[in-house]
């Protein structure tokens, strides 16, 4: 079942929300074409959803996650199997993308919530769950506000950003948290332009960023992901901003494809790189990024972007998904807690 209604959280905007027993979810896959919202009621539908990236970016990921969990125990199972339900349900979550971080914290938190519960009537259980996982969502919209506020003190005025990927309310529970700044610095009157790389394979931008954009009216140009060093070169970047998928203790960041590219380029040029992420998204677990596992996706992304045939049939690919950038090419972190600056010393109370 679909509908074209766009889901919101709160008055915000949202890539999908819990109702009546069940989550509306933005198929992104379907964007700027159509909009098309999905209605699901299994969790093992959801998880294919994250696989399939029909819901993608680290925020979104882990709210999606949490109401999986919630999908997975609404079924009327035997309290003497509820540990293994529970078991089955967060594995099949856990194994849709390994590179998100907060796609496991989600699930953790939830867990916490089972083993306080699991021993209560199975509505108390059932409902403590979902608490849980709306008070997941509705922490990282505020947070994500909060990210555009602590980003858009920082920008210059008149600002000129860059971005990659998507990191708008499409990649999270709302708002955004790059795109909570171009949001914010925007409504205060500091945002001149923003650019926008398409994001190959998959163009999240030129699909999802430019669309985000283009309905507040904030003013943008997209480009070719090869552009942007000439765009530096010209004068016309004052800063990049991008968001995250993973950061490491030592401040590395791992995020979209082609980040690490741009903060090479961006400190040639000596404009800084801001990554915007809520603290859920620090993994003070790992040490660096070189402990991060990297997604590889199928080459047929590359050779057929879109469905559209453009390589040599059978051609062998490389498709990370994510690449790494070293803490000592990022500026500054944007948390919902306020700025982070080098040297990083990152860590979670999460």
């Amino acid at each position: 079942m679909t509908k074209k209604r766009l889901p919101t959280f709160h008055g915000v905007p949202s890539p999908l929300i819990y109702r009546d027993g069940g989550i509306d979810l933005i198929d992104q896959r379907q964007l700027p074409s159509k909009l098309v919202v999905l209605r699901i009621t299994d969790y093992v539908d959801l998880a294919d959803a994250i696989r399939e990236m029909k819901v993608r970016g680290a925020p979104a990921i882990g709210i999606a996650a949490a109401y999986g969990i919630v999908l997975g125990m609404q079924e009327e199972v035997k309290r003497t199997d509820l540990v293994d339900r529970f078991a089955q349900v967060s594995a099949e979550l856990r194994g849709t993308r390994p590179t998100a971080v907060n796609l496991f914290w989600a699930i953790t938190r939830l867990e916490r919530i089972f083993q306080r519960h699991k021993n209560d009537r199975p509505a108390s259980l059932r409902e403590a769950l979902l608490t849980e996982a709306k008070q997941i969502h509705e922490e990282d919209v505020k947070g994500n506000q909060c990210i555009g506020r602590h980003g858009s003190a920082i920008l210059p005025q008149d600002a000129r950003v860059l971005t990659i990927c998507n990191a708008g309310f499409l990649a999270s529970g709302g708002y955004g948290t790059a795109l909570g700044v171009v949001r914010a610095a925007w409504k205060q009157g500091k945002l001149s332009m923003v650019y926008v790389c398409e994001t190959r394979p998959l163009f999240q931008g030129s699909r999802l960023t430019a669309w985000e954009l283009s309905r507040e009216g904030i003013p943008f140009q997209l480009i070719i992901d090869s552009a942007a060093g000439y765009l530096m070169a010209k004068g016309r970047i004052d800063a990049v901003l991008a968001g995250a998928d993973r950061i490491t203790q030592n401040g590395d960041v791992t995020n979209k494809i082609g980040t690490y590219a741009l903060a090479v380029l961006g400190d040639h040029h000596r404009i800084p790189l801001y990554v915007a992420a809520p603290t859920s998204t620090i993994d003070a677990s790992l040490g660096t990024g070189d402990e991060v596992p990297i997604e590889e996706r199928d080459g047929e992304e590359v050779r057929a972007p879109l469905g559209v045939q453009l390589a040599v049939q059978g051609a062998r690919v490389w498709n990370p998904a994510f690449d790494v950038t070293p803490a000592r090419l990022v500026s500054a972190i944007i948390t919902e807690r306020g700025v982070l600056r080098p040297p990083y010393h990152m860590r979670t109370e999460n």
